[in-house]
């Protein structure tokens, strides 16, 4: 999971930042700077459907996510919270010598929903077990939690899309001539050089000294890692 070091929520008066490493979203939050305003947006959100940004603790992020999609089917409320999404990335590791695959929260602490936001709705979702709350316009006297734009709402959106579609080729490209070592099969542990790369089949063939000699081996690309 990430650390607070990769990931941080910062404000600029009206605009609130979701960053992690070199991804940052602007949340654009209009001024509600007065009662009347304040009341439009609360009305608002009462008869359309937008996205907001639930607070949840850190590392339990998809327990929230269970209990509000529990408690949507226990007061039969699809049709008041259409989604739950916790923005996630696929990342891959190497143990006993094999590439696993690993999901990560990319914006850990945070939840995505999208909802018909009347006071109730509101109410239910900050009773949740490991909710804190939503993010909302600092300037907003009452917290009223404040819609994304939909521009925004779209980029997230497709950076899930874009991580999602993402196969192993993509995340642990190989390149002719660069040094990679051996970590599965009965050449555990060689270094080598790439010679050719097969991404249809996802092998690759790789150079190594055996007993002083080169020889080619052919390996998947899970039995291999850069240097």
């Amino acid at each position: 999971m990430a650390t607070a070091s990769e990931f941080s929520h910062i404000s600029y008066g009206c605009i609130s930042y979701l960053c992690r490493g070199h991804f940052c979203y602007g949340l654009w939050f209009q001024e509600h700077y007065d009662n009347h305003l304040q009341s439009v947006v609360l009305i608002m959100s009462e008869i359309t459907k937008n996205w907001y940004v639930v607070r949840a603790a850190g590392g339990k992020e998809k327990k929230a996510k269970e209990y509000i999609e529990s408690e949507i089917k226990r007061l039969k409320l699809e049709d008041k919270i259409l989604q739950v999404l916790i923005p996630t990335e696929k990342i891959y590791q190497v143990k006993n010598g094999k590439k696993v695959s690993m999901e990560r929260i990319f914006f850990p602490g945070y939840i995505l929903i999208e909802a018909i936001l009347s006071p109730e709705i509101q109410h239910i979702i900050r009773d949740i077990p490991h909710v804190s709350g939503f993010l909302t316009d600092k300037a907003s006297k009452d917290n009223v939690p404040v819609p994304l734009r939909q521009s925004e709402v779209n980029r997230i959106l497709g950076k899930v899309d874009e991580l999602a579609d993402r196969d192993e080729e993509n995340i642990t490209p190989f390149i002719i001539g660069e040094s990679v070592k051996v970590v599965d099969g009965p050449f555990n542990g060689f270094d080598g050089t790439v010679e050719e790369i097969d991404e249809d089949k996802k092998k690759v063939k790789v150079m190594v000294k055996i007993f002083g000699r080169k020889t080619l081996l052919e390996l998947n690309f899970v039995q291999v890692v850069k240097e």
